[in-house]
């Protein structure tokens, strides 16, 4: 299991419009082959950067999706709205301290 964290600072004018269409595809994203699901993280202090937080089987699933018609649709659309570019990790799991949901 990976899990990938993607930073998007969006143009303060265009943050409402990203977080309507999340609204759209938020579900779309989360139950892609292989994906364990998918969070949307909102910085306290400076409301138009927000992170994904994606679980996924392997690199492999990831950049299936990364591949796939969804993603083909989704990036393009939301990339004219950002004010920097996005940053992206991809980590493994070496400790977790969460109680389990």
């Amino acid at each position: 299991m990976i899990t990938r964290i993607v930073k998007l600072h969006f143009q303060e004018d265009r943050i409402d419009d990203f977080l309507h269409f999340f609204e759209e595809i938020k579900w779309k994203v989360a139950k892609q082959p292989n994906c364990g699901g998918m969070k949307l993280l909102r910085d306290k202090h400076h409301p138009e950067i927000v992170f994904t937080y994606s679980h996924w089987r392997d690199e492999e699933a990831l950049e299936t999706y990364r591949r796939s018609e969804l993603f083909a649709q989704v990036w393009p659309r939301i990339k004219p709205w950002f004010k920097e570019r996005a940053e992206a990790w991809t980590v493994e799991c070496h400790f977790n301290g969460f109680e389990e949901a």
